[in-house]
């Protein structure tokens, strides 16, 4: 069986979903325009290397918590409805700046899990995407958390990547969080906790491993990740759970380096 880090070298077609937490301050809740400029430029060098690269972003809601100045994300859907609004041009026109500077098109989309459900929807996506990839600009997906409302309550955007990777059959599943991948235990309690490298399998086991929704910012904790892992390696996706917080680790993984978690696909 060929090692894990062999096939990451040959993937061509790459899924790159980055959650709130890796984006956003955790205190200030106000965007890290450091950490994105990073994200942004290893993107754009992975596209002149010759990958295709899907974008799937979350942060609109951050974005908005910085523009009006708030002190921490509301509780109502609501009013984070509202700062999905509100933050998702801001977003969009920070990530327009940076990948200009390095010389890449970005084309934005807008989905829900509910349009990923959609037979129709899902086609009418799946062709906008082929054509944006065709055109050779960078799609970059944004949630649409100003009219959705599960993504917003259980942190589902983990999954929508997945039914992005899915319905546009790509190579390998991405996963950018606050923590270096799937551990043995919660290793916020436990010093001890070990990190697994490899996944063959998603049984019982490795779903006991996962936890709730892991800081105040993000919502989607270990256990939605794993759900997308589920779905992904079912469609013969491999899925990479990888720190979004050490810049370059998309590099170092695709190079052939042993980090974050890997969730091997099923052979269909």
């Amino acid at each position: 069986m060929i090692s894990f880090v062999e096939k990451l070298k040959n993937f061509r077609r790459i899924v790159i979903k980055v959650g709130t937490s890796t984006l956003a301050y955790g205190e200030s809740g106000k965007l890290n325009l450091y950490r994105i400029e990073h994200l942004v430029r290893e993107i754009a060098d992975l596209h002149n290397a010759g990958k295709e690269i899907i974008f799937v972003s979350s942060g609109a809601i951050a974005a908005g918590i910085g523009k009006m100045r708030l002190p921490a994300k509301p509780e109502t859907i609501p009013e984070n409805q509202a700062l999905a609004a509100i933050g998702q041009g801001v977003l969009m026109h920070i990530y327009e700046k940076f990948f200009a500077e390095y010389g890449q098109t970005i084309g934005q989309i807008l989905l829900t899990g509910e349009n990923a459900a959609d037979e129709n929807a899902r086609e009418n996506f799946k062709n906008s995407l082929s054509a944006i990839l065709k055109m050779g600009a960078i799609p970059v997906i944004n949630e649409n958390d100003a009219v959705a409302t599960e993504e917003i309550k259980i942190g589902d955007n983990d999954n929508l990547s997945a039914m992005v990777a899915v319905t546009i059959k790509a190579d390998l599943l991405i996963i950018l969080t606050d923590i270096d991948g799937l551990y043995d235990k919660n290793p916020r309690k436990f010093p001890d906790a070990k990190l697994i490298h490899e996944v063959p399998e998603i049984n019982p086991d490795v779903e006991k491993m996962a936890g709730g929704a892991g800081t105040k910012l993000g919502t989607g904790g270990m256990f939605t990740k794993i759900q997308a892992a589920k779905l992904s390696t079912a469609n013969g996706i491999p899925l990479l759970i990888l720190s979004g917080k050490e810049i370059g680790n998309i590099r170092r993984a695709l190079n052939g380096e042993s980090i974050g978690t890997f969730f091997r696909e099923k052979n269909l």
